[in-house]
């Protein structure tokens, strides 16, 4: 399973112990760490990150599923208010990169307290007890949480949604009177604009997907070659899963962004 997990210590000490384990957990088979980074909360309910390790494959924080969950808990989704009080748009983006829901980051937030230390990690895991046996020999709280593969779909809502509504004003624009022309003209150049940002930003992001899961399957092929029996065969399940997941939510973006052509095409025929 792809998984976010975060893990919280009391104090920074115990979370770099933390980190060495779950290097070693890696080194063993028993999971694979995509990405990680120790953070600490500070007294305003900002978030500081420590360190962030280059060792594994998506090793930037920056605008990867860590990066963005990172960021959330140190924003008004991670002040415990998510599933109550709702989020920004930038911060939906951010719970869609990071493959998780204001629940999940209400649990962080209710054990990662100012003064508190954690590690933020992407990893992928067929069983609990290994990472959880580690963790809580050094004191830490595990907290996680399976990644949802829904980015794709809401980008391809965001884009028919937009289309749908320049649709709408077109076909009223259509009926207007000389004087309201103008106006409704103005809306649609601006909602066309968004449309066109948000295209982008799927294409982006598509590319990233790309990069990311094959710097994943290929830091996991490296460890297929030296491991032997039981080990060999979960590490190429694990890439085989990754690939998949991987290329789903690529085809659900690029679909998205074919639709919109197809969309733009026809109406050029019209």
């Amino acid at each position: 399973m792809e998984r976010m997990i975060v893990v919280v210590f009391d104090n920074e000490t115990k979370a770099y112990e933390g980190t060495r384990a779950l290097k070693q957990l890696d080194t063993e088979g028993d999971i694979t760490v995509h990405a990680e980074a120790v953070i600490g909360k500070n007294a305003d309910g900002t978030v500081s990150v420590k360190r962030s390790n280059d060792d594994f494959p998506v090793g930037t924080v920056g605008g990867t599923a860590i990066g963005s969950l990172i960021g959330l808990l140190g924003g008004p989704v991670g002040l415990a208010i998510g599933a109550t009080a709702g989020v920004m748009a930038g911060s939906f983006a951010d719970l869609n990169v990071a493959a998780v829901d204001a629940e999940y980051l209400d649990d962080i937030a209710a054990t990662l307290t100012p003064g508190k230390f954690a590690i933020v990690a992407d990893v992928s895991e067929e069983w609990i007890t290994p990472l959880d046996t580690r963790m809580e020999a050094l004191g830490g709280t595990v907290i996680r949480k399976d990644r949802r593969s829904v980015e794709g779909d809401q980008r391809a809502r965001e884009i028919a949604e937009l289309r749908a509504e320049i649709d709408q004003l077109k076909a009223e624009q259509a009926q207007a009177r000389a004087d309201q022309k103008a106006k409704l003209q103005a809306r649609i150049d601006k909602l066309n604009a968004k449309l066109e940002a948000r295209r982008d930003e799927a294409k982006k992001r598509s590319a990233q997907i790309k990069s990311e899961g094959e710097a994943k399957v290929q830091s996991i092929e490296k460890k297929i070659q030296k491991a032997h029996g039981a080990v060999k065969a979960t590490l190429e399940a694990r890439a085989k899963r990754i690939r998949e997941a991987n290329e789903q939510s690529e085809a659900k973006i690029k679909h998205a962004l074919a639709g919109q052509l197809t969309a733009a095409a026809a109406r050029l025929e019209k």
